[in-house]
């Protein structure tokens, strides 16, 4: 057993025997100091919550710190109910302007309204400015904490200006450039400012800034801040002026949460709303059932279309053997294709726009793949049931696959044409459509070759 393991081994015998005295507490507190912050972090992320709020009330300040802001928003609101009055205040002050808004979107509104009320007047504005945004927008994740420059400055006055307020924004490493309106001009690296003439001019170094308008949608902004490859982005308003500044940090924490969310749609569930093990038993439940009812409900195509051709399974049974095959691989090509498109929308290499495109080279694909498939199926079928049934299973796989692939493109561009997310529309609902469209093929080929 390795140090740290023993550790935590003996924090966590202590949160369960739930310390009372000072001696108890002290102990916990020197335990607690010797673990690594990821540790920290992942012993309040998953143990109770009274648990977690006592190992949380025992860190020192710096530590809470960090581990306080390495939370979800959502965890530190249900840690704020455990904590000493004080405690809350002077990490409520400690964190960003855009940290602090989300977790205010997480408190019941009397709590963020008392904890604003103890922010100095300053803090207070830049909350306020946060919070004026749509709760999806990027202006709910920017920091309006900037650092900025005046294009008629020398280079020699910019590195005044930013030795002197360099500890007050997050980040000091982009620096838009905005004129006497705060309209921005364009962006100006730290480094390129530590390199050129100390005479030159701010606003001729500078050059054109990738920016983002603060109510753009919190995930396009973040997959436009990856794929310029920035380390900050400047958020404006409608009329050009600077209302904040994206870092990286924050870029990465949206992307996360998109991918997490979009990962547990395309399985049918919810995300989970805290870590897995410190999620209740109902709580998981919840995130589950609701797509399980709706796959039961429209799984019940495919029921229906089998009492449909109840017939001709009576007349010829082999065909019921190759129902799974043929339902498991038009599920499993829609999938492919429809993961392939939603990645594609997620990073901008495909648009609404491109739809007709995108169909028709999953038509040739699928074609392809069912074409492979096709002969496959056909010289197994034929060696073990005959020609016709071989003939049968040649032309569905080959049907099902190019329909499948053509259905599982498709449906991402539209789930995005109308709003919704990709994700939603992914393989639950293609799995379920496949397989009834796939019988649906299968029978109708059966019917016509062995003359039903």
């Amino acid at each position: 057993m390795t140090r740290t393991q023993a550790t935590v081994d003996s924090v966590l015998t202590l949160l369960r025997e739930e310390p009372q005295h000072e001696g108890q507490l002290e102990h916990l507190a020197r335990e607690a100091r010797e673990l690594p912050v990821g540790e920290l972090v992942y012993l309040v992320e998953t143990r109770p919550a009274t648990e977690a709020a006592l190992l949380f009330r025992v860190l020192p300040k710096s530590i809470a710190l960090t581990v306080f802001e390495a939370l979800p928003a959502h965890h530190q609101a249900e840690l704020i109910s455990g904590l000493r009055t004080q405690q809350v205040a002077d990490i409520i002050g400690d964190l960003d302007p855009d940290d602090r808004a989300s977790l205010f979107d997480e408190l019941p509104a009397s709590v963020a309204e008392r904890l604003m009320h103890g922010l100095d007047a300053d803090e207070r504005a830049m909350t306020t400015s946060v919070l004026g945004y749509p709760r999806d927008s990027i202006g709910r994740y920017m920091s309006p904490e900037v650092l900025s420059l005046r294009p008629e400055w020398t280079v020699a006055e910019a590195l005044a200006h930013v030795r002197t307020h360099a500890a007050e924004p997050e980040t000091i490493y982009l620096l838009p450039v905005i004129d006497a309106t705060r309209s921005l001009e364009g962006v100006v690296g730290l480094r390129r400012l530590l390199l050129v003439d100390p005479e030159a001019r701010v606003g001729d170094i500078a050059h054109e800034a990738v920016h983002a308008l603060a109510t753009d949608d919190r995930e396009d902004a973040a997959r436009r801040f990856f794929s310029a490859k920035l380390l900050a982005m400047p958020i404006v308003d409608a009329e050009n002026r600077l209302v904040g500044i994206l870092t990286v940090d924050d870029a990465v924490a949206i992307i996360e949460e998109e991918n997490t969310e979009d990962s547990a749609r395309t399985s049918g569930s919810e995300p989970l709303p805290r870590a897995y093990l410190s999620t209740s038993i109902f709580g998981i439940v919840r995130s589950r059932i609701v797509w399980l009812l709706v796959l039961a409900i429209s799984a019940i195509l495919t029921v229906q279309v089998l009492e449909i051709f109840e017939d001709r399974l009576d007349q010829v049974v082999v065909l019921a053997l190759f129902i799974p095959l043929l339902t498991g691989t038009g599920g499993n090509t829609g999938n492919q294709a429809a993961t392939t498109v939603t990645r594609a929308l997620a990073v901008d290499e495909v648009r609404v726009r491109d739809l007709p495109r995108v169909v028709w080279r999953e038509l040739r694909v699928g074609a392809t793949l069912g074409l492979v498939l096709g002969v496959l199926g056909f010289v197994v079928a034929s060696l073990v049931y005959g020609l016709s049934i071989g003939t049968v299973m040649g032309l569905t796989l080959m049907s099902i696959c190019t329909m499948a692939a053509i259905v599982g493109g498709l449906m991402p561009l539209v789930a995005k044409r109308i709003g919704a997310d990709p994700a939603v529309f992914s393989n639950p609902f293609i799995s379920t459509f496949c397989d009834a469209t796939g019988l649906i093929i299968y029978f109708s080929i059966a019917t016509a070759v062995l003359g039903l």
